[in-house]
């Protein structure tokens, strides 16, 4: 069932839209995509002000929208709509800091922002997100493939317009490894690439990363991310602790950090190194005819040869359930989940769609990056548990990780090391 779910992932397109009752962070909305019929010739525009959030990313200035692509995308969208005069205000908010950012004054946050999934039940608690009802859920419950939908569903309520997967997979330079290296981590660690070149960098103090290796040797967390009563048999698996304390004290292997990476990659001296479709723009302009992109390799760990996993989920848009224009926001939110923003958001960034229509094109079938997602969250992942007990996993995952980094675990101490990882998880009491 969940190698179906994950294949589902980019099967099928979503043009959603996000809905909801004025002042109430659970109410739902009958609201439609957004679309409405213009006005008469005697009637005034109504005036609307809007503030919406993204990362930087998406607010830079690219070939096809010289004047930033939100910026873009939401001029396009008011000269769809000449029954309102919108007037927008941008603010920077990565998807991955909106619920700090957004719970901190969730009255005075933005009216329509960007997010990552696993975020839902600490934003819908905060009264921050709205639950979507009606034809808008119809909407994607129909034009959205399962796995999408279960992305953004919590406590049987579904939140949010989802505009891309969300995953991490491998990045590699075509002139130090072949499409056979790229296959097992460890071949490519036992290669020899030269004086002054690394052959592998990877996150292994980032709690979104470092959980791959785990699930490889076997792990479970929350059951199938969705049982917060199984538990988690991490802290059993001092085998993995094991193998990371040997990745990490390898010369021919690097922790990534700050950018150094990516950094490394540019100037030829790092074979391989792990990210999400934010960095290919950068990387196949700095690799050219040496970029190469798969879904994640294997890594032998004991006597078990498995790939490992990384956590798979989406990006999405959603709605405060604060804004005074509901009407206006929720038709934002359905046009920047929509096939056009999608394919202009392709274009600009390479961000992979959702949209059936923008994942069967020329440009999207031909791409690595693509591909390379696409793969990855069919083979090598496992959807990432956001019920509110994952909280507990980030802290105790990135303690691992510095650790291990640091060398403060050892063979010696890794199964004391390893259980109080695992006690961790599970001792939150939420």
């Amino acid at each position: 069932m969940k190698k179906k779910l994950l294949a589902l992932l980019l099967s099928t397109a979503m043009i959603a839209t996000c809905a909801t009752g004025c002042g109430s962070g659970n109410g739902s909305s009958n609201s439609t995509s957004g679309t409405s019929t213009a006005p008469s010739a005697d009637s005034t525009p109504i005036d609307v002000n809007l503030t919406v959030w993204s990362p930087q990313e998406e607010q830079n200035t690219y070939d096809q929208a010289p004047d930033g692509l939100l910026q873009t995308m939401c001029e396009n969208f008011n000269k769809a709509h000449p029954e309102w005069n919108i007037k927008f205000e941008y603010g920077v908010c990565a998807e991955g800091d909106a619920k700090d950012t957004v719970t901190k004054d969730v009255a005075a946050a933005a009216d329509v922002y960007m997010y990552a999934n696993d975020q839902i039940p600490t934003l819908v608690e905060a009264g921050a997100l709205s639950q979507l009802g009606g034809d808008t859920l119809s909407e994607v419950q129909t034009n959205q493939s399962e796995a999408m939908v279960n992305s953004v569903t919590y406590n049987g309520g579904v939140y949010g317009v989802p505009f891309t997967p969300n995953t991490w997979f491998m990045y590699y330079d075509k002139s130090k490894f072949t499409e056979d290296d790229i296959k097992s981590l460890d071949t490519m660690m036992e290669k020899d690439l030269g004086k002054g070149v690394t052959n592998v960098a990877f996150p292994l103090n980032n709690s979104w990363y470092i959980a791959s290796f785990f699930y490889a040797g076997g792990g479970t967390l929350f059951g199938d991310g969705t049982d917060a009563s199984a538990g988690t048999n991490f802290g059993e698996l001092t085998d993995v602790t094991d193998y990371l304390v040997d990745l990490a004290a390898n010369k021919k292997f690097v922790n990534d950090a700050d950018g150094l990476a990516v950094a490394r990659m540019k100037e030829g001296t790092l074979g391989a190194m792990f990210s999400g479709t934010w960095d290919a723009a950068t990387l196949s302009e700095a690799l050219g005819d040496n970029f190469g992109c798969a879904q994640l390799p294997t890594v032998t760990i004991g006597d078990k040869t498995e790939s490992l996993k990384s956590f798979a989920g989406s990006k999405a848009i959603g709605v405060n359930p604060n804004c005074e224009n509901q009407e206006v926001a929720v038709a934002l939110a359905a046009y920047l989940g929509s096939e056009e923003a999608q394919q202009l958001r392709f274009d600009a960034r390479e961000v992979v769609p959702t949209n059936n229509n923008v994942l069967n094109s020329d440009a999207v079938k031909g791409s690595a990056v693509a591909t390379a997602q696409a793969d990855t969250i069919a083979n090598t992942s496992v959807i990432q548990p956001f019920i509110q007990e994952m909280q507990s996993y980030w802290d105790p995952a990135a303690s691992l990780g510095n650790e291990i980094v640091q060398g403060d675990v050892t063979h010696d101490n890794s199964a004391d090391k390893t259980k109080a990882f695992g006690e961790g998880i599970v001792s939150s009491g939420l």
